[in-house]
């Protein structure tokens, strides 16, 4: 054993765990961490421009790479800071461990300077927290803090340590066996009840498989796809599933929920069976929860058993891992079909087909010369190709990207969902192409979203982290406009953000990606599109900004207003599709 401090005791636990960046900034209560991190060879820090980019850079990197994200901050300020990204993780299911400085111990509680109860404060949006005042547990806690995160249902975990204890003398032991009586999660499945879920897709009229991130979390696309395949099911992927089936995959009918496509929501609505895998039945799929898949049996598989039943009655409930599920259930259809019992699908994919048919994902085209956002962003999706990152921040372009890119790849989509954090795109950008240097990462935002956490360009400059942005620049707060315009009489109350009374761009996006040390590019006209989206993808050394000047007045469509029953989705303002089932 090595006597050491207990900065550098974490350094080498971090050092251990094979970390190899961490994204923070330093302040007092955690300087003394600093210090032998700048002499490690393996663990990389890079230094944000605010403790919210750390976290979600963090995230960003957890969601390209499927390991756990690190970042790291002070206290007091410096640890609030984090909230926002740690709910965020919280909420998406991403393995992601935030260390912060705490004052020295003997300070705990009396209102020090910069003191904040952040283990407290953190207790709701967090797996697990630790606040750790002797240096001789530093090895041990953060081995259980990459545990806890890493596995089961991942998610946030925080380690709180005081300033004396980060100085103060121990020695370092490091084991990475963990043991913890209490956390056990389950990843093995229970054989009977796959078996029925298995003897109930036999059976089934109408299935859907109703896929949720925790397939893309359990990295089972590929099973996903075999039971896809087997059974000939149709397929929804939420937002945050978005990738785990080809797009090209025929059984593919899209996103469902609020905007989700028309086919993949009454598909839904008529289904004699779900089949939930890793998805948690949000508000934002079912709509008015009480009118959701009303003649639907429900089979709900997921890793944390606190969701199944949460919002909708189980009738086969399915407690384990989605890829240890998928494997189970594939092997007990196969079964099924070999004794001759398979089901006939032919009625209902004949009225899934003409629903698609009917009622595709499109848009309306702008007024002439207007550039449509829709275009924009599905050309960036035609032109970088699929083997690229998108990583979107939340509103309208978010929506627009999660319809009108193309995703082939599992983990080639990422964003903010259940939290829905403006600001999400450029951090996590950033930790995405950390984690993966060599794919293409766009940041699709919105002029809205990028003015809350853009300062990270002058990270990724200075790390030579060459992510593109495609601000989508209606000069307004484009979700809530859209909603002001459909529910508030179009009465635009604090939703117009930068064009002065004089015309002027404020701030003006080239200039500012400019100052930063990036490349800014605009472009104004829908002939331009095509080579601007070109020229920022020949610019591979530096950050790209590109702002796309759209027509402010696109709305985002399908839409199932808030709610409402999902049986009244919009096709387009003032249209609601009919979809009487073919028996």
């Amino acid at each position: 054993m090595t006597t050491m401090t207990g900065a550098q005791s974490l350094v080498r636990s971090l050092e251990s765990l094979g970390v190899d960046v961490v994204f923070g900034i330093p302040g007092g209560a955690i300087l003394p961490l600093y210090d032998p991190l700048m002499d490690s060879r393996s663990v990389r820090h890079v230094l944000v421009r605010h403790e919210q980019g750390a976290g979600h850079a963090a995230e960003g990197y957890a969601q390209a790479t499927g390991r756990v994200g690190v970042c790291m901050a002070t206290s007091g300020p410096g640890a609030t800071n984090l909230v926002t990204p740690i709910a965020d993780a919280y909420m998406d299911s991403v393995p992601m461990v935030a260390i912060t400085g705490q004052v020295p111990s003997a300070a705990i509680g009396t209102d020090a300077f910069q003191e904040a109860d952040i283990s407290g404060i953190t207790i709701p949006i967090t797996k697990h927290n630790y606040l750790v005042t002797d240096p001789a547990d530093i090895p041990h806690v953060l081995a259980e803090a990459f545990h806890i995160a890493g596995s089961g249902r991942p998610g946030p975990v925080l380690v709180d340590v005081s300033k004396d204890a980060l100085q103060a003398q121990t020695t370092f032991s490091w084991t990475d066996k963990v043991d913890l009586p209490g956390y056990r999660p389950v990843s093995k499945p229970h054989g009977k009840q796959v078996q029925q879920a298995a003897k109930l897709l036999a059976e089934s009229r109408r299935p859907v498989l109703y896929v949720g991130g925790g397939v893309l979390k359990a990295r089972a696309s590929a099973e996903l796809r075999r039971l896809a395949d087997l059974t000939g099911a149709p397929v929804v992927t939420t937002l945050m599933a978005r990738g785990a089936l080809p797009d090209s995959h025929r059984q593919h009918l899209g996103m469902p929920g609020m905007h989700g496509t028309v086919a993949a929501v009454a598909a839904l609505q008529q289904a004699d069976l779900l089949v939930s895998l890793g998805a948690r039945f949000d508000d934002r799929v079912t709509g008015k929860l009480s009118t959701f898949a009303p003649h639907a049996v429900v089979v709900h598989a997921d890793i944390d058993p606190a969701e199944i039943g949460k919002n909708r009655t189980a009738d086969v409930p399915i407690v384990g891992d989605a890829k240890e599920v998928l494997i189970e259930l594939i092997a007990a259809i196969e079964a099924e079909h070999a004794e001759g019992r398979q089901a006939d699908l032919g009625a209902w994919w004949r009225h899934l087909d003409r629903l698609r048919e009917t009622y595709p994902l499109g848009h309306a085209a702008p007024p002439a010369g207007e550039v449509s956002p829709q275009h924009v962003i599905s050309r960036i999706g035609k032109i970088s190709g699929p083997e690229s990152l998108y990583v979107a921040g939340v509103g309208q372009h978010q929506m627009w990207a999660s319809q009108f890119i193309s995703y082939e790849h599992p983990n080639t989509w990422i964003n903010s969902g259940g939290l829905g954090t403006m600001g999400f795109a450029v951090p996590a950008a950033m930790g995405a192409k950390l984690g993966m240097p060599d794919r293409t990462v766009w940041a699709i935002d919105g002029d809205g979203c990028f003015q809350m956490t853009n300062q990270e360009l002058a990270t990724c400059v200075i790390n030579d982290i060459p992510i593109k942005v495609a601000v989508i620049n209606n000069s307004s707060l484009g979700m809530v406009r859209q909603w002001q315009t459909l529910f508030y009489n179009e009465r635009y109350s604090n939703t117009d953000l930068h064009t002065s009374a004089d015309g002027r761009r404020i701030p003006d996006f080239v200039k500012l990606a400019e100052a930063y040390g990036a490349v800014g590019l605009r472009c104004e006209r829908p002939e331009d599109v095509d080579a601007t989206i070109e020229k920022a993808m020949s610019i591979n050394d530096v950050p790209v900004v590109v702002d796309f000047v759209v027509y402010r007045d696109s709305m985002v469509w399908p839409m199932v207003p808030a709610g409402v029953s999902n049986d009244d989705i919009l096709y387009a303002r003032d249209l609601t599709p009919t979809w009487d089932r073919e028996e």
